[in-house]
């Protein structure tokens, strides 16, 4: 029992940290969620990451609290889910209520708006070494690059959700088609080197 608080309090401590620097929405925290809970804790792999952030867009909510729910559910079960979700949530609400309090005194200040300019500017950056780190998990072959490359250019003309539904069914397809001709899946390839790098582990199959 003490070991399973000990977790849960990790747990809440180490996405209480991550959210007031994320700045930007859920994207900013792939860095972050993959220094701490990737590189530092072993908690997840950086695969496990990807499969969260997927699936956190796919469903209804903000994307940094469905990403937290998620890992925290795959580290310590619902208690860690919540665990996960109130630490996430907490530094975010108190830094919001303050700036509500506050506004009227500061919206005018030149030095705050500068600050804003620069941290947006500073955002985009962490967002797109965000992406690069995804992509080295995300992209396994020729299709998911093809996927890829086809799906930015198209995100500008269609709703994200529908591009994510689009994706969903591109890959389904084209797995089919390599089954049929007989070529291994790289998901294939992937649960027999390693079955806990799986989506269906990750749902809790696997536990």
């Amino acid at each position: 029992m003490k070991k399973q608080w000990k977790l849960l309090f990790q747990i809440f401590w180490t996405f209480f940290k991550i959210s007031p620097v994320t700045f930007g929405g859920g994207y900013a925290m792939i860095p972050l969620i993959e220094k701490e809970i990737v590189e530092k804790r072993k908690w997840l792999s950086s695969e496990d990451v990807t499969d969260v952030f997927a699936l956190s867009q796919t469903v209804p909510g903000a994307v940094a609290i469905n990403s937290a729910s998620f890992i925290g559910q795959r580290i310590g079960g619902i208690k860690g889910a919540l665990a996960a979700m109130l630490g996430v949530s907490l530094p975010t609400f108190m830094i919001v209520l303050c700036l509500g309090i506050f506004y009227s005194f500061i919206h005018d200040n030149p030095k705050l708006e500068a600050a804003f300019v620069a941290i947006r500017a500073t955002i985009v950056a962490i967002i797109v070494y965000a992406a690069i780190k995804t992509a080295k998990t995300a992209i396994v072959d020729k299709t998911t690059l093809c996927i890829m490359l086809v799906g930015v250019p198209v995100l500008f003309f269609i709703h994200p959700i529908l591009a994510i539904f689009l994706g969903a069914l591109t890959g389904i397809l084209a797995i089919s088609i390599k089954k049929r001709i007989g070529h291994k899946t790289e998901l294939e390839q992937h649960k027999e080197t390693d079955p806990t790098q799986n989506l269906d582990y990750f749902m809790g199959a696997g536990i």
